[in-house]
């Protein structure tokens, strides 16, 4: 008598998977669900616990411009500077370098004291006799500054002219009929008088109005300029007019 092949070999056929196919689906179903049901709880519960708890504020009610307060600042706020002090650094301290015999300074050196040194750099002129029997002459000339043209000397009190002597008419511009202005720029020392003069502006001819007025001006006096109670030289500036009268 011949055996069934499943009875044979000890397998399942389909009447064995048929009365387990039930079990089998429901098993399925419920752990598909489990599963859902552990993803859907793990996210609520995420979201549960990292929730942040809303604060609910009162809204505010502005009425009047006053309300609002201040406009906000467009000024930029000052750096502020760190005052923290700073280590200094440790000096250096080098190695001495050897140096000759002859530049070696003893430690028994005397040094002059201040009235020695007062001595020696200015002896005593009181008295007319030095210490060698000669007379003591003082005989220190006193120079006196003498600015330039163009430089600038503040005065509190300019030169003024007392005494302006009368140039001398060019012969030729007197036969001619002639007429000019002459500007002359003189430098007037400490005493008055004239050191240096020259033609600030021409006549514009050649017929010796120039060289007369500035022959002139050497002749000139004036009264010294005043800084800081003290005469000055200074340069000034004046015209000299020749004009034909009958006197002439």
């Amino acid at each position: 008598m011949a055996r069934p092949f499943n009875a044979m070999y000890g397998g399942y056929g389909a009447y064995e998977l048929k009365s387990k196919y039930q079990r089998n689906m429901i098993t399925g179903t419920l752990f598909a669900a489990l599963l859902v049901a552990i993803v859907v709880g793990g996210a609520y519960l995420y979201t549960v616990l990292t929730a942040e708890d809303t604060i609910y504020m009162q809204p505010t009610v502005i009425k009047t411009i006053a309300d609002l307060g201040p406009p906000p600042t467009i000024s930029k706020p000052k750096p502020r500077v760190d005052i923290t002090p700073t280590a200094k650094a440790a000096p250096k301290v080098g190695i001495p370098k050897p140096v000759a015999d002859d530049e070696v300074v003893e430690d028994d050196v005397v040094i002059a004291s201040r009235e020695e040194l007062a001595e020696i750099v200015a002896p005593d002129v009181t008295s007319p006799i030095d210490q060698d029997g000669g007379n003591i002459i003082v005989d220190i000339p006193d120079e006196e500054y003498l600015p330039e043209p163009d430089e600038f000397v503040p005065v509190e009190i300019p030169a003024e002219m007392i005494y302006e002597e009368v140039p001398d008419y060019p012969r030729l511009a007197r036969q001619a009929g002639m007429e000019a202005v002459v500007w002359v720029k003189a430098l007037v020392d400490k005493g008055g008088n004239v050191k240096k003069a020259m033609v600030l502006k021409s006549s514009g001819s050649r017929a010796g109005f120039d060289e007369a007025a500035v022959a002139a001006a050497y002749k000139c006096k004036f009264k010294p300029a005043i800084q800081n109670g003290r005469p000055v030289a200074v340069w000034v500036s004046y015209s000299v007019e020749f004009t034909l009268t009958e006197a002439n």
